[in-house]
């Protein structure tokens, strides 16, 4: 299966061309892009006031708000420094400021950073939870955050695990059928390595962490619960469980509709081979003479 990138190509690759093509000619292009990422997330790349040697890069979550209970502000801080610009673009809630007459000598780490922008805003909510579990303290305050319109991430800090919960909404009943085939394999994977969290998967109501609670029940509703033990929590692991299920919602999805565009082209190429073999199926015309009054001959089908 193809693992999604957690960083985001497009700034990265932006950013590094106008750093190159400052270096060579000692003068930068302007730059206005806006792009879309997953769960509604918007990106605007663009000049400060004009200035092309200023590069400002923000973004829009429309659930930044509920990540800011949760330390977001803090380790953006921690993260950007002083490359972090306040206030924030108008309509963006965050927003970093680089400077190409200034900049520090590893570029290509602080381009990384940059990238990553996405990912470091929803890691606050993970690190705060991962610190309750390794410093021994149960919080009762379980994290709702409402990361899509429909859709709702949940995560609880018990003494010995975290428990992080997605809820998804399934479009068609196939999505349905695909997702308990995909959650099936995560089960059997854990067989094969002991290490791997424990993943549970519920269709229709959700699981009994969220029985009190006003999580939806319906038939086009699925839940995804990881069990996350010390060993993925710790300081050594716990960037890298960051980067892969602040994903997942999107890598389930899109294996989903990958399955189905190639079921979709197998049953297209079986239909063709079918209609190959009733085609050569087909009897031959025979064709009879006949000839008329003047004695020319007629062909006859």
């Amino acid at each position: 299966m193809i693992l999604l990138e957690f960083n985001n190509r497009v700034i990265e690759d932006i950013l590094r061309l106008k750093i190159s093509e400052y270096e060579k000619n000692n003068k930068a292009d302007s730059v206005e892009v806006t792009v879309a990422d997953f769960d509604g997330v918007i990106f605007h790349i663009s000049n400060l006031n004009g200035d092309k040697t200023k590069i400002r890069i923000s973004i829009s979550l429309k659930f930044y708000k509920e990540l800011q209970q949760y330390g977001a502000d803090d380790l953006l801080k921690r993260e950007y420094g002083d490359y972090l610009m306040k206030p924030a673009e108008d309509g963006y809630n965050v927003t970093l400021l680089y400077d190409l007459k200034n900049l520090p000598m590893d570029k290509e780490s602080m381009i990384q950073k940059a990238s990553l922008l996405k990912r470091n805003c929803f890691a606050s909510v993970f690190e705060k939870y991962f610190e309750f579990q390794e410093n021994d303290i149960k919080n009762n305050n379980r994290a709702v955050i409402h990361y899509r319109d429909d859709e709702t991430m949940y995560v609880e800090a018990q003494l010995d695990r975290v428990t992080v919960i997605f809820s998804t909404i399934f479009k068609d009943e196939d999505d349905i059928v695909l997702g308990k085939v995909f959650m099936q394999e995560f089960k059997e994977g854990r067989k094969a390595s002991h290490t791997a969290p424990q993943v549970l998967f519920s269709h229709r109501e959700p699981p009994r962490e969220l029985q009190d609670t006003d999580a939806r029940i319906g038939n086009n509703i699925g839940y995804i619960t990881f069990v996350l033990f010390p060993r993925h929590t710790c300081k050594a692991n716990r960037d890298n469980t960051i980067n892969l299920i602040h994903t997942f919602r999107d890598y389930l999805h899109y294996h989903i509709k990958c399955s189905k565009a190639y079921i979709h082209s197998r049953m297209r190429a079986k239909t063709s081979d079918f209609l190959k073999v009733l085609n050569r199926a087909r009897p031959e015309k025979i064709e009879k003479e006949k000839r008329n009054i003047k004695g020319k001959i007629m062909n006859i089908r």
